[in-house]
């Protein structure tokens, strides 16, 4: 039973993969590189191949099938970077790798207080020796409403930290949870507009969600509001997002996920032109911090995915239930 994985980084997951294979009995192909035309044959001989957040489009699901692959997991809990209708017209399952909603609740928690302090400014000034105050006065978190946008595991566990800040906290999200509401008050979307010094989000990527801050929701927020955003970057509409820091609505965010950011992260870029020019904006505000989409990374992450996505290959190619399998 043979599993190609892409996208397999040497300084962390290398050796992982190698163990577990051996572990779970299986041959492995590791490729460094995320799933391209002119490295799909790597995968012939494969029934399963293992990928991270490359986009997984028609064509390249048409190559897998084509190299007799029959099953798709990704390392990540979303996968709205795969094409489900082509895997669907190609006869492929797809599986995701969950993994514990600590690492990216503690760093949305991080990203807040970042936000609300002027930590981004205070890091650039402190890099050049200035170490005035001017302009860096900075919000308590116990004076303020934070909005959360999504309780699954992640929010839920947003929300349970936050309260030990002492803020008020309003969350939204379809299916509500009593554990939530011990800490929270469950409210429309358009309360946490209105009322929410900072909101976070914590949602998968949908046709319905998509865009969901945009300029009309914008309208509706406080002036000054901070974002936080460690879920999918197309949540935001990038152009109305810019929009409104330059003009003073927004006062501040937190971003480890934008708009187009396939191709990009996890790469080395200091010698290239990158093609997104909405995040080189973003960047360029003092009061916006951008990192890498790096919120669920942390070594309880690699150890979780890598582990079960392996287990995930076996199972499917043992025709035994797969608790892993999304489609």
């Amino acid at each position: 039973m043979q599993v190609t994985v892409y996208n397999c980084r040497p300084f962390d997951e290398k050796e992982l993969f190698t163990e577990y294979a051996e572990e779970l009995g299986l041959d492995i192909v590791l490729c460094g590189d995320a799933p391209s035309p002119d490295n799909v044959s790597l995968c012939r001989g494969s029934r399963c191949v293992n990928v991270i957040t490359s986009r997984i489009d028609a064509g390249l699901m048409r190559a897998f099938r084509d190299n007799g692959v029959e099953y798709i997991t990704t390392r990540t809990i979303g996968y709205d970077h795969i094409d489900l209708e082509a895997a669907r017209a190609c006869g492929i399952r797809v599986g995701n790798a969950p993994y514990g909603p600590n690492g990216v609740a503690d760093y949305t928690v991080m990203l807040i207080l970042m936000t609300i302090r002027k930590m981004g400014a205070i890091l650039e000034r402190t890099a050049l020796q200035d170490y005035t105050l001017a302009g860096l006065n900075g919000r308590e978190l116990r004076d303020l409403t934070v909005g959360v946008i999504g309780t699954g595991r992640s929010g839920e566990t947003v929300v349970r930290d936050l309260s030990g800040f002492g803020c008020r906290i309003l969350a939204h999200d379809l299916y509500e949870k009593e554990t939530v509401k011990q800490y929270a008050a469950y409210v429309p979307l358009d309360e946490i507009w209105r009322e929410a010094d900072v909101i976070t989000l914590h949602m998968p990527l949908t046709g319905d969600n998509r865009h969901m801050i945009n300029a009309e929701t914008i309208g509706r927020m406080k002036d000054g509001v901070a974002i936080v955003n460690t879920a999918r970057g197309a949540l935001i509409d990038s152009d109305a997002f810019i929009e409104a820091i330059e003009n003073g609505k927004i006062g501040a965010a937190g971003l480890d996920v934008v708009e187009n950011e396939f191709g990009l992260y996890y790469y080395d870029h200091k010698l290239d032109i990158l093609k997104n020019r909405e995040l080189a904006l973003l960047r360029s505000f003092p009061n916006v911090i951008v990192s890498h989409h790096m919120a669920f990374y942390t070594r309880n992450y690699v150890e979780t995915v890598v582990k079960d996505s392996m287990k995930s290959c076996k199972l499917y190619m043992e025709g035994k239930e797969n608790p892993w399998e999304v489609r």
